[in-house]
């Protein structure tokens, strides 16, 4: 049977695969298309098995927000230049949306078809990172905030009593600058509750040790050393919980987290709270 160009083209508009590869594909399935799609996908699925192996360092993240759900999604990637790739970003959004419309907590076979099927058209090993669902009820928001085109991606969940104050012009600051601060900062836990007992433990011995070793401090009683080991701890934890660390964004005040959301619900008449957050950077 005669493979016309006509015949390549859509083989090559519905696979993205080379016009050698779908040339190659018609011949050797006698002009059959149905055979030439199948046989371009047992070689594309071929190809993703020997990438597999190859190191995905680079990448990006995407996330996407729905009234009910909101969801964030690393996607790595062998190459910057791949990540910077149009097909490469609409992956990410497109197994946002899936994952928002199945309810997909954790990245699912269907995704990973996803992936595997740009893989196989870009050449490249890519994988599903990191993901996180994020479910939102009545009196509950998230705001989203992408920094240098999805190096750093970052969600951040707000409740409420009054659902009406997430329309407010004043929240959106709020909740967009709380988002950049998170980006920025990189907190480890949300507040000092958050954080667990052996990470607090292995710490203050780390901080006894230190005080220990420290001769200035050696005649010192040991309830002023332990002391000075809590308040070691204390400035710690204001360092890696959100809520203890001084804002970045807009803060002439100096103020920490927690008390700009206070300042913000005495000004509003409000009782906003942030329940949880999700800092992803790329390719990690």
């Amino acid at each position: 049977m005669e493979i016309t160009m006509e015949m390549v083209k859509k083989l090559r508009d519905e696979t993205h695969a080379g016009i050698m590869d779908c040339k190659k594909a018609l011949k050797e399935n006698n002009g059959d298309y149905a055979g030439a799609l199948k046989y371009l996908k047992e070689v594309g699925l071929a190809a993703v098995e020997k990438r597999a192996d190859r190191a995905t360092d680079e990448g990006r993240v995407t996330f996407e927000i729905s009234d009910k759900a909101a969801v964030i999604v690393s996607v790595t990637s062998e190459t910057d230049f791949v990540a910077k790739n149009d097909e490469f970003k609409a992956l990410g959004k497109n197994l946002c949306k899936y994952a928002l419309e199945n309810g997909c907590k954790e990245p699912n076979a269907e995704m990973d078809d996803m992936v595997k099927s740009l893989i196989a058209t870009i050449h490249e090993n890519m994988n599903i990172k990191r993901m996180s669902y994020i479910d939102i009820a009545e009196g509950e928001n998230v705001t989203g905030y992408s920094h240098a085109d999805g190096a750093i991606g970052v969600l951040v969940k707000f409740t409420s009593d009054n659902n009406a104050v997430f329309s407010t012009e004043a929240f959106k600051t709020l909740a967009f600058n709380t988002a950049m601060h998170i980006c920025a900062a990189d907190p480890l836990y949300l507040d000092t509750q958050s954080v667990p007992e052996a990470y607090v433990n292995e710490n203050l011995e780390i901080f006894r040790a230190k005080v220990a070793q420290d001769e200035k401090l050696s005649n010192k009683p040991e309830n002023v050393k332990e002391g000075i080991v809590k308040g070691m701890l204390n400035k710690h934890l204001g360092e890696i919980c959100l809520m203890n660390q001084v804002g970045q964004i807009y803060n002439d005040d100096g103020l920490t987290i927690a008390q700009i959301v206070a300042r913000f619900n005495k000004e509003n008449g409000s009782k906003v709270a942030i329940k949880e957050y999700v800092r992803y950077r790329a390719g990690a």
